[in-house]
């Protein structure tokens, strides 16, 4: 795919990525520690997480082939602004009701502007440099993932649900801004038109299916380490403080490998298929290792082998099914791509909390650990055959 564009174009889908992730955990910081300020039951608190997820779930493949249509920009700069309206709104929020319709209208803005903005960002790459801007954007991503339930907490700490959202609200109002200015117009691609047969054989196909899988299960483990570490720490008897800790090594440990292998990706001293597999099994390990012999040390260890595990995934996994995509349809594949990561966002932690609360939480991330493995061995497999930087699917 030719390139278009300097590196300096993608910056502001980094942004775009950021605020999406942020969007989507930071709020899930504060909803459980005010449940009794707001007056929800269990089972309204859980709709109030769910809203953002369920919408995206369902909107991401939508929006992703509208990309395809009318191109990339708009869509991304409609989204963030549509976020941005929403975020303003619920600084005003004062009932459960009216901050599950604000969430539900923010999760519907994030599923325009996150399948368009990966879209983008592959088209931006070329196939030379997918690696590279894929490290970098997954980096942005990831950091928004695990630092927004940190700065949402404090946020909410220092003044309400109001002051979150407010920082919401500049953080998409500034992303917006930034590109439209500096994100040049992708042309809108010659339209093919797809039976219902033609998008099952697609949906299918190994190139798509297995990276997104390792996509999702890297995702899992993601959003099992944020809320399972820190639980693990308070049954340690460790500070709010030491827990934070560990969740930022997390972070830090993914956002710096993923550029790292981007770029060892593009200079083909990794394989897309052996760094998926590498990456699913040292998640794993830091899984297994939290689960077995749980302290303080084996937190800190497993943090860093879960962070480092997504960081070695998530761009290999997106470069791959990049690479593997014609340039007109892009949008649909990552909009379906990001659909599997949010199935794997939810899922992760819904199945280690359904077994945690029937034998314990170190059962529930062994178990989880066990599912990457297998997920590791699916890479292997199916992959095998598959060129490492990938050949363009059948129009």
């Amino acid at each position: 795919m030719a390139r278009t564009s300097t590196a300096n174009s993608a910056v502001p889908l980094y942004a775009a990525g950021f605020t999406t992730a942020f969007g989507a955990h930071s709020i899930a910081a504060g909803l459980g520690a005010e449940q009794s300020t707001l007056g929800t039951s269990l089972l309204a608190l859980g709709v109030l997480l769910a809203v953002y997820d369920v919408a995206e779930v369902i909107l991401k493949p939508v929006f992703g082939s509208l990309s395809d249509r009318v191109g990339a920009k708009p869509v991304i700069v409609g989204g963030l602004l549509f976020f941005c309206v929403f975020s303003a709104l619920g600084i005003f929020a004062a009932t459960p009701l009216a901050l599950g319709l604000i969430r539900l209208g923010q999760g519907a803005a994030a599923s325009a502007f996150s399948p368009a903005s990966s879209a983008a960002v592959a088209r931006l790459a070329g196939s030379k440099n997918t690696g590279k801007y894929f490290g970098r954007y997954g980096s942005w991503k990831t950091l928004g993932y695990v630092l927004g339930p940190l700065l949402g907490a404090v946020l909410i700490w220092a003044g309400g649900f109001s002051a979150l959202f407010a920082t919401m609200t500049v953080i998409s109002a500034a992303a917006a801004l930034w590109v439209a200015r500096c994100m040049p117009n992708l042309p809108v691609l010659p339209k093919q038109r797809y039976t219902l047969k033609d998008l099952a054989v697609q949906c299918l196909e190994p190139s798509f299916i297995v990276p997104t899988v390792a996509l999702a299960c890297a995702t899992g483990a993601l959003g099992t380490a944020i809320g399972f570490l820190p639980l693990l720490g308070t049954e340690l008897q460790l500070g709010s403080g030491q827990s934070m800790v560990i969740v930022s090594v997390l972070a830090l440990a993914s956002a710096l490998v993923q550029p790292w292998v981007g770029r060892l990706r593009d200079q083909a001293k990794i394989s897309a298929r052996r760094g998926m597999v590498l990456g699913l099994l040292v998640s794993a390990a830091g899984l297994g290792i939290v689960a077995l012999v749980p302290s303080l040390a084996t937190l800190l260890l497993g943090a860093v082998l879960i962070g480092a595990g997504i960081g070695i995934t998530t761009p290999l996994g997106f470069a791959h099914l990049a690479s593997n995509t014609p340039e007109h349809r892009m949008g649909r594949t990552m909009g379906s791509a990001e659909l599997g990561r949010e199935l794997g966002d939810a899922g992760g932690p819904l199945l280690v909390g359904a077994i945690a609360t029937a034998f314990g939480v170190s059962i529930g991330l062994g178990t989880l650990a066990v599912i990457l493995v297998f997920a590791a061995l699916l890479c292997t497999l199916a992959l095998r055959r598959l060129s490492d930087r990938g050949t363009q699917s059948p129009a």
